[in-house]
């Protein structure tokens, strides 16, 4: 254990994230420390965790942890451009390959690694890239814009992002693994071939079980890569991906005892074998491992400036479960993932047509988790986590962990956690931090965010530590407020009261009467929403237009490159020929991709927001009317070919469809409602995986409730039995109405049902029973609605005030140059940041008129 003065020099090598954050650290345990920072990259401290983020539109500031004016202030002295070639063992300094020396009496080795490139003839080229740092992304950028296809050499997970980043880029994109999987380190076979299945659907294709023999000239592009097994691959980018090695270059020279396979040796404060030399992060290898994630090098860097300032931190080890999302796809990898401990067993669960894959390994004994695999929904993986790292006893039905809504699923509460449960991964902060904190005087989540900073680095451990918050701060008496936000001190249940009981039409005399300042992005979409769901009033108003959304606003959905979707109503999936020929020729005028849904309607995306109104006139005139695909209401009820067609049918679910669609059509509700009505009991609809859905017997329809295809599916529940059309009307009229009613906000049915005291019976005796004595009540107010439903698109068109509002820019017909589409399979699509950046011709702009 050391005693640091201030007289003590500080010498850190390397600036990644591991060395920034020693940096910081120290600086906040010893403010008075003479710390010197020799950075070999050309800029200070970035996140390389996120550097995908450069290719869509994130700049290198955008990824900068630190900067000049902060180290300064720090009294941090620094270098960048500052490679250090030698260390001076017995002269206590290092010589950089400009020659000039550095003095230390302490030296952090903080050299993180380097990018592994397999040996393999022809690697060496131009256009031959790793992918590591902001200087190896603008040489991708460079090398992009003379490619048109790209191969990642590595399935892992830099790899992947390796991908990502090529497909922003714009380039056809392969992925080439040695491994018979993707991510064979994290995942099994099954969730690796899952994950592949996801990516290839994403436009990258995949080729598993390639070990590269030669780079070559190649024929179509500019290399070609010939494989061991006689096949090839021709590409005019490669980018190797294919692991990390440690940065160990200074200590071998130093003669400091590495490892076997490289690494600098450590011991469990992080010395190495010389006792005044650190090392931290990915170039020290502790127990012979090297820790290839940032939070153990975070952990190495506490444990550093514990032993330097006299504390007693260690390390001990570090936790390598990952929680991710590669190219959008949700990957969760927790321990024993490979069953490897013996006596393990497991439990899978595997959703196909979702892409929804999970295996949970416990004990031969089902006493505790070892391990689990998640690939397409990681809504457990903070759950399984706990479970893993505390040795929390499993439940009876271990399975219930990892199967969608099962009643048997315990609730893991903050109570349920020991004091050493790890909360936030990436700054170690246990359960009893966040204790200590709040015994301490911190009330609210943003003071516990503050003094520990729990979740303020990946930000995954969010909804785990404000239920931590919560719950201690109900412990201390502390009321923990369940206000929509700081301008309302109700709910968003006790506010739809207020407005239906005392006549309330506008979000100013809410404020005025029940709440006060001036309203937020919180409370505004919900009270435009409690508006609408009881009034049904144009929501383009004046008095309602600043509580919309944007996608609201502009009646449409915002796509990623500032364009809007288009989608007309095509109730129950019926559509005549005229009217799909009408689509189709205004796709072919406004140049539109055109997309049949699974909720059986064509959507055209890419509309420029001043082509909107002139396009929904042509609509309209052609019989056409939204579809409420942009807001907050019922969107579509999809629906099989029913007894009208099909030999199997018992019931004419089309017409039912229709006749419901139209009946619910610009229904406001708290979250977005889709129905199905099924023809007989083989469900080619899915109605069970809807809000609503309705299935035909031979004696009537059988009514589902509050189910969701969404990433947690849910069946429905099964709410009544051969109901005849008019009781299932009255029935869906009722649940649809108290659901509006007393669901929080932004809340789906599925977790409105999940939350409902006494659950489906209660409910029942609601809607069937009238036990509340409201039903009266229900049904007259959904009558309301539906009396003063209307097209908001040919209201919109039909008003010039509105049609204003759709131009580009206020003052002039000018439309927005930024917008620029590139073609694909035929039709376009928008262009990637980097296709911009580019300035080829493979974005341009597109004429739409």
């Amino acid at each position: 254990m050391t005693s640091l003065t201030s007289e003590n020099r500080i010498l850190i090598v390397g600036n990644g994230m591991v060395g920034h954050h020693f940096v910081e650290q120290l600086h906040q345990n010893h403010p008075a420390a003479q710390i010197t920072v020799l950075c070999g990259e050309s800029r200070l401290a970035y996140d390389r965790v996120h550097l995908s983020s450069y290719f869509s539109g994130a700049s290198a500031d955008d990824l900068a942890l630190t900067d000049a004016d902060t180290y300064r202030e720090w009294g941090v002295e620094f270098v960048t451009n500052a490679m250090v070639s030698d260390i001076l063992r017995e002269e206590k300094k290092v010589v950089t390959e400009a020659g000039t020396s550095y003095g230390y009496d302490k030296l952090i080795l903080a050299t993180g690694s380097y990018p592994f490139v397999p040996p393999i003839p022809g690697n060496n080229q131009p256009h031959c890239l790793v992918y590591r740092t902001i200087d190896d992304l603008e040489a991708i950028e460079s090398s992009a814009r003379e490619s048109k296809t790209g191969v990642v050499v590595g399935g892992g997970l830099l790899g992947l992002e390796a991908a990502n980043a090529l497909k922003e880029a714009g380039l056809e994109t392969h992925v080439v693994e040695f491994a018979p999987q993707l991510m064979a380190v994290q995942l099994d076979s099954t969730g690796g071939q899952v994950l592949q299945d996801k990516i290839e659907d994403l436009g990258v294709t995949v080729h598993t079980q390639k070990a590269t023999q030669v780079i070559e000239q190649g024929r179509q592009a500019r290399y070609r890569m010939v494989f061991a097994d006689d096949t090839f691959l021709e590409t005019d980018m490669i980018l190797f991906s294919a692991g990390i090695r440690p940065s160990d270059q200074l200590a071998k020279k130093a003669n400091l005892q590495l490892g076997e396979r490289g690494g600098i040796v450590i011991d469990d404060h992080c010395v190495t074998s010389d006792p005044d030399i650190y090392a931290i992060g990915e170039c020290a290898l502790w127990q012979n491992r090297i820790f290839g994630l940032v939070a153990p090098g975070y952990t190495m860097a506490r444990a550093a400036v514990s032993h330097l300032t006299g504390g007693d931190t260690v390390f001990s080890g570090a936790d390598m479960s990952t929680k991710l999302k590669l190219m959008g796809v949700e990957v969760g990898s927790i321990g024993d993932a490979h069953e490897r401990t013996p006596g393990a067993q497991s439990y899978t669960y595997f959703n196909q047509p979702e892409g929804v894959y999970k295996k949970l390994v416990v004990d031969g004994a089902q006493k505790k988790v070892l391990g689990a695999v998640l690939v397409g929904d990681t809504s457990d993986y903070d759950t399984l986590l706990q479970y893993a790292l505390n040795d929390i006893a499993l439940p009876e039905q271990p399975e219930s962990l990892i199967l969608p809504s099962s009643d048997a699923a315990p609730s893991l509460g903050a109570d349920a956690l020991p004091a050493t449960a790890t909360i936030c991964s990436c700054h170690n902060v246990a359960k009893s931090d966040i204790v200590s904190a709040i015994d301490t005087g911190c009330c609210s989540l943003g003071d516990v965010k503050g003094a520990t900073k729990a979740s303020t680095g990946c930000g995954g451990c969010t909804a785990l530590l404000k239920n931590v918050v919560d719950s201690e701060l109900e412990k201390r008496g502390v009321e923990v407020s369940k206000a929509m936000c700081e301008h309302f001190d109700y709910t968003r249940q006790e506010l739809f009261h207020i407005v239906k009981v005392n006549g309330i039409r506008s979000f100013e005399a809410l404020i005025e009467s029940h709440g006060k300042g001036l309203g937020c992005e919180i409370c505004k979409p919900a009270v435009g929403s409690i508006l609408a769901s009881v009034y049904n009033d144009y929501i383009l108003k004046n008095e309602h237009l600043p509580l919309q959304d944007t996608n609201d606003i502009y009646l449409g959905n915002m796509q990623k490159d500032g364009t809007y979707s288009i989608v007309p109503r095509v109730a129950g999936g019926e559509i005549t020929p005229d009217k799909l020929i009408l689509l189709g020729e205004v796709a072919k005028k406004y140049n539109l991709y055109t997309k049949i849904t699974g909720g059986q309607r064509i959507d055209l995306f890419g509309a420029r927001v001043e082509t909107l109104p002139e396009i929904w006139q042509t609509l309209v005139e052609g019989g056409f009317e939204t579809g409420h695909a942009y807001a907050k209401a019922l969107r579509t009820v999809k629906s099989c070919v029913g007894s009208t067609w099909c030999r199997y049918g018992v019931q004419d679910s089309v017409k039912t469809a229709i006749d419901l669609e139209n009946r619910y059509k610009g229904l406001r509700a708290p979250h977005k409602i889709k129905f199905a009505v099924s023809g007989c009991t083989r469900e080619c609809a899915e109605a069970q995986s809807k809000d609503i859905g309705v299935i035909a017997t031979e004696n009537g329809w059988n009514l589902y409730v509050c189910g969701n295809g969404g990433m947690k599916p849910r069946h429905g529940d099964l709410f009544a039995t051969d109901l005849d059309t008019d009781t299932l009307v009255r029935y869906i009229d009722r649940v649809l109405m108290f659901y509006v009613r007393t669901a929080d906000r932004l809340q789906r049915t599925s977790v409105w049902m999940d939350n409902l005291e006494g659950g489906l019976d209660y409910l029942k005796s609601v809607v069937i029973d009238d036990a509340l004595n409201i039903n009266q009540e229900l049904e007259a107010q959904m009558s309301t609605v539906i009396e003063n439903y209307q097209c908001e698109w040919k209201t919109t068109i039909e008003n010039e005030a509105s049609r204003k509002r759709f131009r580009q820019f206020v003052n002039s017909q000018a439309t927005d140059a930024n917008i620029q589409f590139v073609e694909e399979r035929g039709q376009v699509r928008p262009a990637t940041e980097m296709e911009k950046k580019l300035g080829s011709n493979k974005a341009i702009p597109v004429e739409l008129v």
